[in-house]
């Protein structure tokens, strides 16, 4: 069972950094943009994650949510929130049940190896938890920038 854009996206709950159990429902009446990223401290994540902090303001005032999800432990999400001065919740999802939901654990290969892994990915979800947009296969430089922009037209429509 995977998301599709104009569908509802089910209902799922991971822990966060500090163990508690978030919920997609949780944010129901807030649009979420819920995005997926390889590993915490890496270089790429690094600078999306503090973009994201970046417009972490200009989201909150479209009445958006941020979540981050990778399949780090709930102690290495912590210790990026705490070393980046992240302000929104990073989920943990290690056995990467919710990557495989969204279709982003994929076959990935580095330097000859292959392995398994996130793809980078943006999903926007609407206050009734409908996927309003999908973006896959992200780049870094300038996707939270176009994400926002979407976001702002949807809002005002």
């Amino acid at each position: 069972m995977t998301v599709e854009v104009g569908k509802v996206v089910n209902d799922f709950t991971l822990p966060n950094q500090t163990g508690e159990e978030i919920s997609l429902s949780d944010y129901r009446g807030k649009y979420v943009i819920l995005y997926f990223y390889p590993k915490d401290m890496t270089p790429g994540c690094t600078t999306q994650a503090c973009d994201f902090r970046d417009n972490h303001e200009k989201f909150g005032e479209l009445d958006a949510v941020i979540l981050g999800v990778s399949p780090d432990p709930v102690e290495r999400h912590q210790k990026f929130i705490d070393k980046h001065e992240l302000p929104f919740e990073l989920l943990a999802d290690e056995e990467h049940k919710l990557a495989e939901v969204f279709d982003v654990w994929k076959l990935k290969k580095n330097f000859g190896k292959e392995y398994y892994g996130i793809e980078r990915s943006t999903f926007i979800i609407d206050k009734e938890g409908k996927l309003l947009k999908e973006y896959r296969k992200v780049r870094v430089k300038g996707h939270v920038e176009e994400a926002l922009e979407y976001l702002r037209d949807e809002v005002q429509g």
